[in-house]
């Protein structure tokens, strides 16, 4: 019920943005190739249906989910090693932080001199965003086990391996799913980046050849279709955790009765 309720409150708050943007561009006779209304932006969608949803989408949505797998399976593999190791985390965790002192969209074009400009350099670009939450939230997540939990389970003989299984695996698996979250809205502006700095398909190439056209209603189509995106993205992993969480959700059922 409070998801459904959620969802109502979502939609007319979604409803009272869009009548309030149509009402502002007509109103006050916006020109459209500055701020469209959302009517114009609907029907260029429509109008270009064929080539941003049989072509350009599917283009970004493989990028997003190559760059993001890669990222999962890297980054949960790198914080086990420095859960399980105090010299790998010496060694690599500090480097880890530098990573995000330097601003992303300044290594990209590096990403994409080395990787070049075909499919691989769109993945690294996604990768360059989506690691770092990925890889610091599960490493926090085994780290911040219950040392309650974890002394009672030595004390009956449990060796390393089911420790980790039995007690420090499914206690990570909530801050896991929170860097996995944010790691999915920014794969979708990893691989935009990465059109933008050089493809000849995606969403974000069509976005910026739209732009440099003075084509706003086909650009602000592009950028809603990447926004949709993300949001499914977001949606997708919180029924993930919701399915491989379930202790969770009855833990907060129970703190909401009381």
């Amino acid at each position: 019920m409070a998801g459904w309720n959620r969802g109502v409150w979502f939609g007319i708050s979604i409803a009272l943005f869009v009548i309030v943007w149509e009402a502002v561009c007509r109103l006050l006779y916006v020109p459209p190739f500055i701020l469209p209304p959302p009517s114009t932006v609907v029907l260029s969608l429509w109008d270009l249906r064929k080539t941003l949803l049989g072509l350009h989408l599917w283009v970004t949505l493989k990028e997003v989910i190559l760059g993001l797998s890669a990222s999962i399976v890297f980054g949960i593999l790198l914080a086990f090693a420095m859960n399980m190791s105090r010299v790998v985390e010496r060694l690599v965790y500090p480097y880890i932080v530098i990573s995000q002192t330097i601003p992303i969209i300044a290594l990209s074009p590096v990403f994409i001199l080395w990787f070049g400009y075909d499919l691989s350099g769109k993945i690294a670009i996604t990768i360059l965003f989506t690691f770092f939450p990925i890889v610091v939230n599960t490493y926090d997540g085994l780290r911040s086990t219950d040392k309650e939990m974890l002394q009672l389970l030595k004390t009956m003989g449990a060796n390393r391996w089911q420790i980790f299984t039995k007690l420090q695996l499914p206690s990570s698996l909530p801050h896991f799913f929170s860097g996995l979250k944010v790691a999915a809205t920014y794969s979708v502006a990893g691989a935009t980046i990465g059109e933008w700095l050089g493809s000849s398909e995606g969403l974000g190439y069509f976005g910026r050849r739209a732009s440099g056209n003075f084509q706003a209603p086909a650009l602000f189509a592009s950028v809603l279709l990447l926004s949709i995106l993300g949001m499914l993205l977001f949606w997708l992993v919180g029924r993930m955790e919701k399915y491989f969480t379930p202790h969770q959700r009855t833990s907060r059922k129970t703190s909401k009765e009381k």
